[in-house]
């Protein structure tokens, strides 16, 4: 069962950082941004992952797609808490 709690805990830290991640020019940064958002998958609800994943395993873990992924990730959790 996914919690309301677990959601808006991942829309909050997600938001944050995607609002960071598209403003920055900086590389280390965004590769940063990356790495926390990869951690924070890992652990994060298994059914709330695969609900936001549609069924991709890499979600938010493709460097050539990330700012998508991202940004998707974002859009749907803010749909789940509407």
């Amino acid at each position: 069962m996914i919690t309301k709690d677990s959601i808006e805990t991942a829309y909050s830290f997600l938001h944050q950082k995607r609002n960071v991640y598209i403003h920055s020019s900086l590389d280390w940064q965004k590769d940063d941004i990356e790495y926390a958002i990869a951690s924070y998958v890992d652990d994060m609800s298994q059914e709330l992952y695969d609900t936001i994943a549609d069924g991709r395993t890499d979600f938010l873990r493709d460097h050539k797609r990330f700012q998508e992924d991202i940004t998707q990730a974002v859009e749907r959790l803010e749909e789940m808490l509407s």
